[in-house]
């Protein structure tokens, strides 16, 4: 089995480079998960570390883990404020009219016996807000930068199947051909207001080469995640 890369770790937190494929959580589609592996990245403490959020299954990228029970209260707050700028990166099925723009439409859950729940744009849904950059086109497809302003269930998913394109092999919103294609590249976390920690994780080695290139080559703002307003 191969180790969880770790991108941060101190006294409070570490960061790991999670796996498309690996759920954060076990559930009744889910027997394995990363509750598993908690051992593995105890590093000397009693307690065992815990997710301080949550990535989609087949999501990849950083995901934080509070150390200490002190940790998971302030990371929860800080995540609930929305004070951890996150950046994503995904490739679409489709190549956006516009080279930037934010996408501002509330989030509903619905479900049937039939095709279980899923998000859907709703009036009557929770606020939410994406903003999103294109950095790469090639061969029908996209590179988009997302910086979600909220922090709402599979929101990326559904503001870029409603607004721009689906997310490549999205398995509920897009066409579901293939591995999901939406990263956690980068977040900075600000448990200590004057040292807030920023860590980035590269698009995994079996996304296309191009938008490894094109993610590589992308050096400025908006790119960095930044706080939201």
């Amino acid at each position: 089995m191969t180790a969880l890369p770790v991108l941060h770790i101190d006294a409070h937190m570490l960061v790991i480079d999670k796996p498309a494929g690996l759920a954060v959580h076990a559930g009744p589609k889910t027997p394995r998960s990363l509750d598993d592996r908690l051992g593995e990245l105890a590093f000397g403490f009693r307690r065992l570390p815990q997710p301080a959020h949550r990535l989609d299954r087949d999501t990849s990228g950083c995901l934080v883990l509070a150390r200490h029970p002190k940790a998971a209260k302030r990371l929860g707050q800080l995540f609930a404020a929305g004070a951890v700028a996150k950046t994503y990166l995904a490739v679409l099925d489709g190549i956006p009219a516009e080279p930037e723009g934010r996408i501002a439409a509330p989030l509903a859950k619905v479900s049937s016996a039939e095709a279980g729940w899923r998000m859907v744009v709703g009036e009557g849904g929770k606020p939410a807000a994406t903003r999103w950059r294109l950095l790469a086109a090639h061969g029908g497809q996209a590179l988009v930068a997302f910086f979600p302003e909220t922090g709402r269930t599979h929101q990326i998913r559904v503001h870029a199947a409603h607004a721009l394109a689906p997310i490549a092999g999205d398995p509920v919103y897009g066409g579901g051909k293939g591995p999901m294609r939406l990263h956690s590249a980068g977040l900075v976390i600000p448990y200590r207001e004057d040292a807030p920690v920023s860590v980035s994780a590269a698009l995994p080695a079996d996304w296309p080469l191009w938008a490894r290139e094109a993610a590589a080559n992308e050096k400025g703002p908006p790119f960095r995640a930044t706080p939201s307003a």
